[in-house]
């Protein structure tokens, strides 16, 4: 639950299952507090806050126990979410969006001139996916896009369960949200267009390298790193 005050969580978070009654007017009022919420995704559970609040990105860093050099990536509900986040979208990641969202794709792409500095101040360029949850996807239409990593200390593996979240966040978290097991550990897959139109990928995770590169035929395909930069 959130502090009387509405300036963080209680010492006890609050749990709840994943479409019970009630379950997202629960979480939505935890974002409305700029609080972080735990979350499962289609990949592992995730550590989120909303993405148009500095203090609830604040919050997410110290639950994470990181700094700004590593800035969270962001969910959102739709494709069409991307304006105002990001600037121009080239061609090869539309087709990527377009082919595999909701899925497990993270695209990084420039930030949009006025978005906030602390989503991506080294790059200024942001990590983006739209996740193949049903659920979680009608959260985001209503909470709008949220910056989310991975539920768990920065470093250490991704939580696959709501248990290990909590274990690795306690009460840095105001709300946990239990969605059973999650099918990871294998991330998404991470393709950046920060220095190109054709993309670069710079992780290996659930798509298939050759799928991506089908897509987008002068994609680069990197470093066969199959954990990159960390996002769920």
């Amino acid at each position: 639950m959130i502090g009387a005050d509405g300036d963080g969580p209680a010492a006890e978070p609050t749990m709840v299952g994943l479409g019970q009654a009630g379950w997202a007017e629960t979480v939505l009022a935890a974002l409305a507090a700029s609080a972080c919420v735990v979350l499962p995704t289609d990949t592992v559970y995730g550590v989120a806050a909303r993405a148009d609040r500095p203090e609830a990105i604040d919050r997410l860093q110290a639950a994470k126990g990181r700094g700004d050099d590593f800035p969270p990536p962001v969910l959102l509900a739709d494709p069409a979410d991307l304006a105002g986040l990001v600037g121009a979208v080239p061609g090869a990641a539309a087709r990527l969006a377009e082919l595999f969202w909701p899925g497990p794709l993270t695209l990084v792409l420039p930030l949009a001139a006025g978005a906030d500095p602390r989503l991506g101040p080294q790059s200024a360029s942001l990590a983006l996916r739209v996740p193949d949850l049903d659920l979680l996807r009608q959260l985001l239409r209503r909470s709008g896009p949220l910056a989310c990593s991975s539920a768990n200390r920065h470093g250490q593996p991704p939580a696959t369960t709501v248990g290990q979240a909590r274990a690795a966040l306690g009460p840095a978290v105001a709300c946990y949200v239990d969605g059973g097991p999650r099918p990871g550990p294998t991330p998404s897959s991470i393709v950046s267009f920060v220095d190109g139109p054709d993309g670069r990928l710079l992780r290996r995770g659930r798509l298939d390298a050759a799928a991506l590169a089908e897509a987008a035929p002068r994609l680069r395909l990197g470093p066969a790193d199959p954990n990159g930069p960390e996002a769920g």
